[in-house]
């Protein structure tokens, strides 16, 4: 068809849809606002931090010209409709030069939050700003205080208010340039105006982020871990709650938090296991606690040699009178006799002769265990079943879940699930057991686990050590990754603590108790258990497959070291954080130095930690006068707290001296 159009007729059209092509393509506004800190994947998963802290944001916000801004941190508690009422936090320039701003605001309650920041032209602070430097250089006035005057009136117009009207009349009332100047620019009319005033050029960031507030036990804690059945006194019989019981005071008065709990269930007598991982299992064998399901029940069920669901609830409120609370581990694995495989046989998988597929970690097979198949046209009711075992347990007072092997399991079902958890039990803790690849390690935090097993059980030497802390403590990751340092797990008895004797465990305790403020122990180890299977981190003679009687007392225990660093680590809030983690010269490669403080500095805390279970080390450590508010010539008085000494001391460099007897120190700096 011929272009019947002349040529000033398509220059026009070609402009008209140019201009509008042009303004819907534009990707830049007027104001800018951008790297926002805390911001996790461009807010696709949430910050963490407790209840009660105070949560700092600081973005970078800027304008064209010498226009002043205004910028706010818009705040609120989600899941409430999306007509809920905005909080608005103001935020201070912190570096002009930089167009940095900061600013914070309180997360009073559990749960998520949104937050955002939006920003606008200040038209009545952009005039102060000019008439401040006008009246500098002794310039004509005049016209600016008209220009205020109606600024003022147009406040008022907005949102009518006695005060601009009393600031108008007196204004008017006035001929004298000076008391004109003192009103328009009294702080009281400042408040009101930044209040009142129209958002020009206003702008919102384009995300709504997230950040979630834990309970103060989810970032802080002492983890102790056992086998219930092994905890009474009568060999080759299982143990009961009330056995458990027993054990409680002991517990609460190593100062641990949280008693942790392998699996409670009924155990499988399919390819059940035998003592040391055997094939076979001889009839009085208890088989692995992991091998979950049997006749009397599954995820939901209690072994009944260690007693009713009654008895347990019973175990969960004396632990509550102690003042500490029950962690049950979540195991989404099942014996190939759970009810499930006969109710449900499309959860599982079956191999071509019709056999159902056991799990296996090549070379490695798990006979005993069968993994569910997340996958499928089942795949809604086999993820609600899986969420409803966690709501079943978080109904009998349980609020702390171990998740084992969470790394083998999809990671939108831990997203949905525990989001699912939260919305019932907002105090609902999850720690995940990723002993796995960095990403997926840290994919699941940021999908919502509460706390991580990390790599710290295989750190040893100085340089692996600060450098995992270091990427721990000082990257992106601290905003929503919490590690909890286990030193061992029934899994893991490290070469460390198999070859170093005693003194290697006073050493992994004191890191693990001071580096971060999330640890555990699995029970032995404050008996300094070490014997290994040869060649391997596995224990010998594992209670994973046989019961086990244990000697408390035995001699050798570090139950009291145990006692005094958990005592510690409550009396000092440094302690109790993790991105405050600094480390400091120590002029040996065998000592590890570092140190913790408080915002306001009221508390500060430094570590020094033999790294070597054999020889006694003496060194020179430096300490950071000018971090800790020190002045280097004057003297200041530090707490030894494990030993309880004290000492006056000048200067930074300071010589200290670690045994295998005793390889720590733990000081306290006088504020």
């Amino acid at each position: 068809m011929a272009d019947l159009t002349g040529p000033v007729e398509r220059s026009a059209a070609s402009r008209g849809r140019a201009g509008h092509d042009f303004a819907a393509g534009l990707r830049s506004r007027p104001i800018v606002i951008e790297n926002v800190q805390p911001e996790i994947d461009h807010g696709r998963f949430p910050v963490k931090r407790a209840a009660g802290a105070r949560f700092e944001v600081r973005a970078t916000v800027f304008k064209e010209g010498h226009d002043r801004l205004a910028v706010v941190i818009r705040h609120r508690l989600a899941g409430r409709s999306p007509q809920s009422p905005w909080n608005e936090t103001p935020m201070t320039i912190e570096n002009p030069g930089l167009d940095l701003w900061r600013g914070e605001f309180s997360l009073p309650e559990i749960g998520r939050y949104e937050y955002t920041i939006e920003a606008w032209a200040d038209e009545f602070e952009s005039w102060r700003h000019e008439v401040e430097k006008k009246a500098e250089a002794g310039q004509d006035l005049t016209l600016e205080l008209l220009e205020g005057r109606a600024l003022v009136a147009r406040g008022r117009d907005r949102a009518a208010g006695e005060a601009l009207d009393r600031v108008l009349e007196a204004f008017d009332s006035s001929d004298d340039a000076r008391r004109r100047i003192k009103l328009l620019m009294s702080p009281e009319l400042r408040g009101i105006m930044a209040r009142r005033q129209e958002r020009l050029c206003g702008a919102v960031y384009d995300h709504v982020l997230e950040v979630v507030a834990d309970r103060p036990r989810a970032r802080f804690a002492a983890w102790y871990e056992m086998f219930p059945r092994s905890q009474g006194r009568e060999p080759g019989k299982s143990a009961t709650f009330e056995d458990c019981i027993r054990r409680l005071p002991e517990i609460a008065a190593m100062g641990f938090d949280v008693v942790y709990l392998v699996p409670i269930h009924p155990i499988g007598r399919m390819h059940r296991k035998g003592p040391d991982n055997a094939l076979h299992a001889g009839p009085d064998d208890p088989g692995s606690p992991y091998a979950i399901g049997a006749l009397e029940g599954g995820h939901t069920a209690v072994h009944p040699e260690l007693g009713t669901l009654e008895d347990f609830r019973g175990f969960v409120a004396e632990a509550g009178r102690h003042g500490m609370e029950v962690a049950l581990d979540f195991a989404i694995q099942c014996a190939p006799d759970h009810p499930w495989v006969r109710e449900h046989p499309e959860w599982f998988s079956f191999r071509p002769d019709g056999s159902i597929k056991y799990a296996e970690n090549p070379p490695k097979k798990y006979q005993d265990i069968v993994n569910v198949n997340f996958y499928g046209p089942h795949r809604e009711a086999l993820w609600a079943a899986l969420r409803d075992v966690v709501l079943f347990w978080a109904g009998q007072g349980v609020r702390t879940f171990r998740v084992d092997n969470p790394h083998t399991k999809p990671v939108p079902f831990w997203e949905w699930m525990i989001r699912s958890v939260l919305e019932r039990y907002p105090d609902a803790v999850f720690l995940s057991e990723a002993f796995t690849r960095p990403p997926m390690l840290k994919m699941l935090a940021k999908v919502g686990f509460s706390q991580s097993y990390s790599y710290f059980t295989w750190r040893n030497d100085k340089r692996e050590l600060t450098e995992y802390l270091t990427e721990l403590t000082q990257t992106e990751a601290r905003e929503y990754l919490l590690p909890n340092f286990f030193a061992n797990t029934p899994d893991i008895l490290p070469v460390f603590l198999q070859t170093g004797g005693r003194p290697a465990f006073k050493i992994r305790l004191v890191l693990a108790a001071t580096l971060s403020p999330l640890y555990g122990i699995y029970n032995g180890f404050e008996l300094c258990e070490n014997a290994p299977i040869p060649g391997t981190e596995e224990y010998l003679h594992s209670e994973k497959y046989q019961y086990k009687v244990w000697d408390w007392d035995r001699p050798g225990h570090i139950k009291d070291d145990i006692a005094a660093v958990n005592r510690i680590r409550r009396e000092n809030p440094a302690l109790q954080e993790f991105a405050n983690l600094r480390f400091h010269t120590a002029h040996d490669d065998a000592i590890l130095f570092y140190g913790k403080m408080t915002a306001d500095g009221a508390n500060k805390v430094l570590v020094a930690v033999s790294l070597d279970p054999f020889d006694a080390h003496e060194a020179d450590i430096e300490i950071p006068l000018h971090d800790l508010g020190l002045d280097g010539g004057h003297v200041y008085e530090v707490s030894e707290l494990l030993s309880g000494e004290r000492h006056s001391w000048t200067g930074a460099r300071q010589r200290i001296r670690l045994t295998p007897d005793n390889p720590a120190a733990i000081y306290r700096v006088a504020s």
